[in-house]
């Protein structure tokens, strides 16, 4: 495998990579869906709840294919 300049393969660096912007992001919605309720747009905040989900398994899923890559899984994802 090639090797990025951070010394992991490119793979695991795209994956982890992945896996952080949708915990980021998922983070970030959890405020967009309260600014939502609290304007009383209920299909807005329906809508960033459903994004939220979306990524939370998308980072799930990373995770799991980081650990078929040989990582080792000690911080697996509650829930």
């Amino acid at each position: 495998m090639a090797t990025g300049e951070t010394g992991f393969d490119d793979v695991t660096f795209d994956l982890i990579s992945v896996q952080y912007h949708a915990l980021k992001a998922g983070h970030d919605y959890g405020q967009y869906v309260r600014d939502a309720q609290n304007a009383g747009q209920d299909e807005i905040a329906q809508f960033f709840d459903r994004v939220m989900k979306e990524d939370s398994a998308r980072a799930q899923e990373c995770h799991r294919l980081l650990a078929q890559l040989g990582g080792t899984d000690n911080t697996a994802p509650q829930g």
